[in-house]
């Protein structure tokens, strides 16, 4: 009876309205699950949900010892019925929350009240094993698999992570002891991971002791990361503040993070693997960034950049006690480009370094690197620069014969510590010009006197609003 195409649809639109008056009508669980909270206001979440409901309504208990695995995932499973029909809205109240991994929805918004506290589980049978991201290959710390993220989604349209300055806390310390003494199986799960999605925004959180790296949008387009902390013990390895991987339209503002790594990672692949897979990240904009990070960077590009890195723009940054401000960090083996690289008002306060690019970073997935696969790096500019206490001024070094070209540094004052590198600039196989640049740069640098102001553009990335 029910053959045609347009019969099968009306029979699936009756069982899903169905279903939807049976958890609405309902006197049972369900028609506690999902409803407009009356002491809670979405529009602050930066969109208003038609249906929303709290951790509590689905068996969630935040003693920070009972486990809230299976209550956040039937929470978003139940709440992802209402896609369709105005999205929906998870309310995490005050509390310690135990949880392992779970997985997001479409049109939907997790919510962190300012005295909640996501904390993950120290259990490893929480932590699913996924495959490794078929644009590196395998994992960064093992090969093959790697743990899920605490916070994942993919394939998804329009979510929203977001809260009053609540806490999502990692609880890394086991992590980071069993990567230095060698015993993972698998690589490090990160705290957020968000696939092959477009309309996403992480705002207004704390995050601290990740695993490994805290925010990873990858494959995606259109993510706002906006006003979040970030904090790590300083020593802890590889955790890396917010790492754009192979995305397009993003922008990041008004973070503060305390790292272990790289503030913010530029990324596109690993070297075979992210050139097969040909994602580049493009139109990325960052500002309005403070960072600390003692040995990385403030903002990396690379290492992993074999799918191409292009327009970005980087301004109000600032840096304090962190190993350098800007790192190229390219191969041999990458291969594609990094371009178009626009840096402004940049204000930073004891640094190893100001400038660093870098065309022997080695680390390779394995030995099926193609040796003729070379980076090209073009069109760098910086300009508006203070920094203070710093022991080198830069540290540039292309590729022997393939020259890193286009670089461009002006009004750029480098004040040195008491005891600084006797050779301030360390230049070999690059090309470009300075124009007023205090310490004098070196020769491969040429000086323009003050007759020149490096580019940043001024048109808007078309990134969705929300």
């Amino acid at each position: 009876m029910w053959t045609t195409p347009g019969r099968k649809q009306a029979f699936g639109n009756i069982v899903l309205l169905g279903m939807l008056m049976v958890l609405i009508n309902t006197n049972g669980v369900a028609s506690r699950k999902v409803r407009v909270l009356d002491s809670f206001d979405d529009s602050a979440a930066g969109c208003s949900r038609k249906y929303s409901a709290s951790l509590t309504d689905f068996g969630g208990v935040g003693d920070g010892v009972t486990s809230n695995t299976k209550a956040f995932q039937a929470a978003i499973d139940n709440l992802s019925l209402y896609a369709s029909y105005g999205g929906s809205l998870l309310f995490v109240p005050p509390g310690k929350w135990l949880t392992g991994s779970f997985n997001l929805t479409s049109h939907f918004t997790l919510y962190l009240h300012k005295d909640a506290t996501i904390l993950a589980s120290q259990d490893e049978s929480e932590w699913a094993v996924i495959d490794p991201l078929p644009s590196y290959g395998r994992g960064r710390d093992a090969d093959g698999g790697r743990y899920i993220s605490l916070i994942f989604g993919t394939n998804l349209t329009d979510v929203v992570i977001t809260g009053d300055n609540g806490t999502v806390d990692g609880q890394g310390v086991t992590w980071w002891e069993k990567f230095h003494k060698g015993e993972l199986k698998y690589t490090r799960p990160y705290l957020i991971e968000i696939m092959y999605s477009q309309g996403v925004q992480i705002s207004n959180l704390t995050l601290m002791n990740s695993p490994s790296w805290n925010v990873h949008p990858v494959y995606s387009s259109n993510v706002v990361v906006q006003g979040i902390t970030i904090l790590a013990p300083v020593t802890s390895p590889n955790t890396d503040g917010i790492n754009p991987d192979s995305c397009t339209n993003t922008r990041i503002e008004d973070c503060y993070i305390v790292s272990g790594d790289d503030c913010i990672a530029v990324k596109s692949g690993w070297d075979e693997y992210g050139i097969k897979f040909g994602m580049p990240t493009k139109q990325l904009l960052i500002r309005r960034l403070t960072c600390i990070s003692p040995f990385s960077a403030v903002i990396a590009l690379g290492s992993e950049m074999s799918g191409g890195i292009e327009d970005v723009r980087a301004e109000d940054i600032t840096g304090i006690n962190s190993e350098s401000a800007v790192r190229i960090k390219t191969a041999v083996g990458r291969g594609n480009y990094v371009k178009d690289i626009y840096v402004r008002r940049m204000t930073m306060k004891t640094m190893k370094m100001v400038f660093w690019m870098a065309g022997n970073y080695g680390s390779h997935p394995d030995n099926e690197y193609d040796p003729n696969a070379i980076p090209v790096i073009q069109n760098i500019n910086f300009r508006d620069v203070v920094a203070k206490n710093v022991t080198m001024a830069a540290r540039l070094e292309g590729i022997p014969g393939h020259p890193f070209t286009g670089i461009c540094i002006s009004n750029a004052t480098i004040e040195l510590t008491k005891k600084p590198k006797k050779i301030q600039w360390n230049c070999t196989e690059i090309a470009g010009v300075s124009s007023d640049v205090t310490p004098m740069p070196c020769n491969l640098i040429k000086d323009l006197g003050s007759q020149n102001t490096c580019n940043f553009p001024e048109d808007d990335f078309p990134i969705v609003k929300f």
